[in-house]
């Protein structure tokens, strides 16, 4: 039985807590009308309220709801009782959100909290946070609950559009970095299997040139087009394409079927971007370079995903740009270990790593040991010996030759001042190559002084070794460079002449004394009957041009003794290569002098045992003098099976 007061509606025994002590008996009992006129207000709170709210009973169907509920749903309040109310706001048929319901209708749960999407009755979806509490008595005891439904559908729509402007490049409206690292992580963090992954990662060439030339808009706008052209070649497959930042794009391929459609990919992208661009009148033409990595998931990070494409895509653009390149692991192996070595360089000098060996530069004349060049090695701990085409352009970009030049300066000058005291007679000069970078960075000049000061070195016995292309052309510092070292007596020599800019009158201007020619001149002389005239030829004009200049010249890469004599023929005045020896420690270039030592002071006394005979027995015919050849038979060998030296 319901009470009905003149103060608001009826209000039950289960509405709310009683305000006077009295019991309650079976006969019903009159409500004061203070407590008759708070429930009547709270029911009016409740009525009126601009949040959703209904009242569940113990089965979750709905007891009583407010108007803002009702319109939530699109209904009106009396039509909603005993509905039930797990099914109005979405969660009847989540299984999940089901239990937590019944967990809390049953008192076994202090509340649900959670953000469903549900179909209003005129067919549009709504987004709500939904609230389930129980409400209890004044013995804890669960009554029923009060569902509370708060409207979220515009928030989650600004929410949605934000979190597009977040993920997107306002330029061409792709996915941008954050969305696609985003993708990127999920494809990987899919439970491993066969699953594969293809990237093509591309960069435009000469991007920069049309920002300069046309300006900021028309370079927006042809990002916006090539952005359009990228999402033409992947609607097919669906394919994510996504702008990284400038003019750098990516093309995720996910569960990729192997390199040839990632491959395929490319070549399409390439032949896409190779039509011509009409934007603001202009027509633009403009290629693209590609890094294209394809392997499984399993085992790979974004990380090493993303260094491998970029690695790539560096490939793709010095080997010519306007082409794809695939990821090779070897190549990558070289790359990771010319990073190591960079990284390492600088401290190796210190730690000592460094060594020299000598290789002979020999008269072709006599057979003489005339000089010796100067070549570092790298005992690297890890990779072990190292030549110097491995590391000394490695040092040259990171500025390491300058304390690495230095100290192979003063290494050499030091050997050879040992050479020159132990066989002052059989003096050699040593020279030693110096990168242009040696002559910008440091004072060359003064080190050099310093070191010869220090060695006690005669400067006639150094060799500065200049390529031919660091050379031609030098002004300013570097020239007046060469003249100081030349006034002090240093010998210059440009190496591996014939292979730059090979400016004979320019050279007549610099204060150079020797040529050493580049041994691909000298592999044309490799046999008799096969000769190379054109090599022939022209090393014959360079070594008689250079003579008229008064310099001296040293064929490298001598490998024959056919080759040595042709060389000798045409007029070259030393040769170098391994007919006479391999590059070798300095305590092996002393044993050739030592040992060359001991040939001389064998034949002075073979000359002075016949010149003594002769005089003791005049009546004798005279022998015969030794020739040239006998006599070098009578030196040291450099090398097995090679012409002897003495």
């Amino acid at each position: 039985m319901r009470e009905r007061s003149d103060d608001g509606p009826g209000v039950g025994p289960d509405d709310g807590p009683s305000a006077t002590a009295a019991p309650v008996t079976e006969r019903h009992v009159p409500v004061p009308v203070p407590a008759r006129t708070d429930l009547w207000r709270y029911r009016a709170v409740f009525t009126e309220a601009g949040a959703a709210m209904a009242l569940a009973d113990l089965d979750g169907r709905v007891l009583q709801a407010n108007r803002a509920f009702a319109a939530l749903v699109g209904s009106e309040p009396e039509r909603l009782a005993s509905r039930p109310a797990a099914d109005l706001v979405g969660l009847g048929d989540d299984p999940v959100s089901r239990t937590a319901w019944t967990e809390v209708l049953r008192g076994h749960r202090d509340r649900l909290q959670c953000t469903r999407r549900f179909k209003h009755l005129d067919g549009r979806q709504v987004w709500a946070e939904i609230t389930l509490s129980p409400v209890r008595d004044e013995a804890g005891h669960a009554r029923c609950a009060l569902l509370a439904v708060e409207d979220v559908t515009e928030r989650r729509t600004l929410q949605r559009r934000l979190r597009h402007l977040q993920l997107h490049d306002p330029v061409t409206r792709l996915p941008n970095r954050t969305l696609f690292f985003e993708r990127l992580a999920a494809v990987l963090a899919e439970e491993p299997g066969s699953t594969r992954i293809g990237l093509c990662y591309l960069d435009l060439d000469g991007f920069k040139a049309v920002n300069d030339t046309l300006g900021h808009r028309v370079g927006d706008r042809l990002l916006a087009a090539v952005g359009r052209r990228l999402t033409a070649c992947t609607e097919r497959d669906g394919h994510l394409v996504a702008r990284l930042g400038g003019d750098e794009f990516a093309l995720l391929v996910e569960d990729s079927s192997g390199t040839e459609q990632a491959a395929r990919l490319a070549e399409e992208v390439l032949a896409a971007l190779q039509r011509p661009f009409d934007l603001a009148g202009q027509r633009i033409a403009v290629s693209a370079s590609i890094g294209v990595v394809e392997r499984p998931t399993a085992g790979t990070s974004a990380t090493s995903l993303m260094q491998a494409a970029d690695t790539t895509l560096y490939w793709a653009k010095a080997d010519g740009k306007a082409r794809w390149t695939l990821f090779d692991p070897e190549r990558n192996a070289h790359r990771v270990t010319r990073q190591e070595l960079s990284r390492t360089l600088r401290s190796a000098v210190d730690r000592g790593e460094f060594a020299v060996e000598y290789q002979p530069l020999v008269g072709l004349g006599d057979a003489r040991m005339r000089g010796v060049e100067a070549l570092v090695r790298w005992r690297h701990p890890q990779f072990g010996t190292l030549s110097p085409d491995r590391f000394v352009g490695l040092a040259e970009e990171n500025g390491a030759i300058v304390p690495l030049g230095r100290w192979v300066l003063a290494e050499s000058c030091r050997r050879a001042r040992e050479w020159y005291d132990a066989h002052p007679q059989r003096a050699v000069f040593v020279s030693v190559n110096v990168a242009v970078r040696q002559v910008w960075d440091s004072d060359l000049v003064a080190d050099t002084a310093a070191i010869l000061e220090e060695t006690g070195l005669p400067p006639h016995l150094l060799q500065l070794e200049l390529t031919e292309s660091a050379v031609m052309g030098s002004a300013g510092r570097p020239l007046q460079a060469l003249h100081a070292l030349s006034e002090m007596g240093v010998r210059i020599a440009i190496d591996d002449f014939g292979t730059g800019y090979s400016n004979l009158a320019y050279l007549s201007r610099l204060p150079v004394s020797a040529l050493k020619l580049d041994g691909s001149f000298v592999q044309g002389f490799k046999a008799a009957e096969h000769p190379n005239p054109a090599d022939e030829t022209i090393v014959t004009a360079l070594v008689r041009l250079a003579h008229d200049l008064g310099l001296t010249v040293t064929a490298e890469c001598v490998e024959t003794g056919e080759q040595a004599e042709r060389l000798h023929a045409i007029g070259c005045d030393t040769g170098q290569g391994w007919f006479y020896a391999r590059p070798a420690p300095a305590a092996r270039i002393r044993e050739l002098l030592d040992e060359a030592a001991a040939a001389d002071r064998a034949r002075a006394a073979a000359d002075g045992a016949t010149a003594a005979d002769r005089a003791a027995a005049p009546d004798r015919t005279a022998a015969p003098g030794r020739s040239a050849a006998s006599g070098r038979a009578a030196g040291v060998s450099l090398a097995t099976g090679a012409q002897p030296m003495p």
